[in-house]
């Protein structure tokens, strides 16, 4: 028997050996093909020739011009304009500052305060080019502890930048639209494919009385676009992770939106005799359990493209966990899920943003209840959502529905054809070093209201965003660097010589 045990012990080590040395080559193999297939990672991005400049109006003469458009408080809600002289004022304004536009463009005024302008092409039968923005802004607050430094509606130009509400979001674009084709005009430049440029009025309270009816107004006179830009993603420095450049992204897509009305229905009484659960409480538990468990991240769809244009671009690390989702990918997305900003890119989000319960401190209100916030993922429904959420809370005392009008996510336009390649070649002439890739805009545009008229639906401004600037959208001291204005234009004027010529 003593020799038995001798004799299986250096056979059990003899397996276990073998066992390493398997699982070892198992694993030298592995890594040899996430390296093999990182290294085999190329760029995306095209070759751009070296771009004869472009004169355009001193930097001061365009600040100058923004900082006007600025001035004007064309604040939008949704029972309407909150002062429609300003809407006006601001057209004349428009009219002023851009002549030779007025003179040779067709205007018209689209649902009271939208405007419409027409510039026909040498060939009517060629599918048009649409440029959008919108001549609408949120409210400006400001309260002691955060006021703002210049006058949100005073049009400052101060320390390198133009501030106002507006500045970024997105008189900018009207502005830059506006201050190309002027350009244009002066150089003789004809088209040989109709331009419109849409400016709506109430984009921050869903565009259905201005661009909307700009929309319909163009499908009822035949309107087809080869090509639909409106505001969107825009180039940003120091946003993403793992890429040292300025990244300029696209957007192809934008999430859909709807409310969901929560309610906790107990029974009420007196505060002085609380039950276990009450109304409160039992709502505050089901919104706890809504934000722990939030819809399961996917990274595919928008997220997964963009992701293949950024990979060839970041380090050999994060290049080898780009090139090979097929394994890593789990760790990739928990990664982007953990932060908010590309966390929203892989689900459809659930906020909280207002609660109503109870009329005195002293009564056990019956009844608390939550409005959320959805936005929609393209391919996520609001019914999926209210799924997801009854599974959550599982709770036979809180009642979810929607509310309001739902808006389903957009349609994702093409990436893998010669409009969005074009597209990229006009981002990387004035902005050479940007890695440029497709995006999904996670907020609310115009540009749904227009897939109607094109495939190529695109959200994009040709302005820089760091990360001290995401606050001051919709937030205190809106502003853009002055020195920013110059390239803005320039895409424009470069953007309508490519697709129009």
């Amino acid at each position: 028997m003593g020799d038995s045990g001798e004799t299986s012990r250096p056979r059990w080590r003899r397996y276990l050996l073998r066992g390493l040395l398997a699982l070892a080559l198992v694993v030298a193999v592995l890594a040899v093909i996430l390296v093999v297939r990182a290294s085999r990672l190329s760029s995306r991005q095209p070759e751009v020739p070296s771009a004869a400049p472009i004169s355009l109006r001193a930097d001061a003469e365009l600040a100058a011009h923004l900082a006007g458009a600025l001035r004007f408080a064309t604040v939008s809600s949704t029972s309407g304009p909150v002062e429609p002289r300003a809407f006006a004022d601001l057209h004349a304004y428009l009219r002023d500052t851009f002549p030779r536009v007025h003179q040779a463009l067709r205007r018209e005024v689209i649902g009271g305060h939208s405007l419409l302008y027409t510039w026909p092409g040498r060939d009517p039968a060629l599918p048009a080019i649409v440029l959008m923005a919108h001549l609408d802004v949120v409210p400006a607050e400001s309260t002691a502890a955060a006021p703002w430094t210049h006058p949100p509606f005073g049009g400052a130009i101060a320390d390198g930048f133009v501030w106002g509400r507006g500045a970024l979001d997105d008189k900018i674009a009207a502005a830059a639209e506006l201050e190309a084709i002027e350009h244009l005009l002066g150089a003789g430049f004809q088209p040989g494919r109709t331009i419109f440029l849409a400016f709506g009025h109430d984009e921050e309270v869903g565009g259905r009385e201005g661009a909307a009816r700009i929309a319909a107004t163009l499908a009822e006179r035949g309107v087809r676009a080869d090509l639909v830009l409106d505001e969107g993603l825009a180039v940003t420095q120091g946003i993403l992770d793992g890429i040292d450049r300025p990244v300029a992204l696209i957007g192809v897509a934008e999430k859909g939106f709807a409310d969901l009305v929560v309610t906790a229905q107990v029974t009420g009484g007196h505060s002085s005799m609380p039950p276990p659960a009450t109304a409160v409480g039992t709502l505050a538990r089901a919104l706890a359990a809504i934000e722990r468990e939030p819809m399961p991240p996917h990274l595919d769809g928008v997220a997964r493209e963009m992701l293949g244009y950024l990979a060839p671009e970041m380090g050999f690390g994060r290049r080898v966990a780009m090139a090979n989702l097929w394994l890593l990918g789990p760790f990739v997305e928990r990664a982007l899920a953990a932060k908010p900003s590309s966390g929203a890119l892989l689900h459809s989000t659930i906020a909280p943003t207002m609660l109503a319960a109870g009329e005195r401190s002293n009564v056990l209100p019956a009844q608390a209840r939550a409005t959320l916030n959805v936005r929609l993922l393209p391919g996520d429904t609001v019914d999926d959502v209210i799924a997801h959420v009854r599974g959550v809370v599982d709770d036979p005392r809180i009642a979810i529905r929607a509310e309001g009008e739902a808006v389903a996510a957009s349609r994702i336009s093409p990436i893998d054809d010669a409009t969005f390649h074009d597209l990229m070649i006009t981002v990387r002439e004035i902005e050479p070093r940007a890695v440029v890739a497709p995006g999904l805009v996670v907020g609310g545009t115009d540009a749904k209201h227009y897939e109607a008229l094109s495939d190529h639906v695109y959200r994009f401004n040709p302005m820089r965003i760091g990360p001290a600037d995401l606050p001051r959208l919709h937030g205190v001291d809106e502003r853009i660097a002055v020195a920013d204005l110059h390239g803005a234009v320039e895409f424009y004027v470069r953007l309508l010589m490519r697709f129009a010529r």
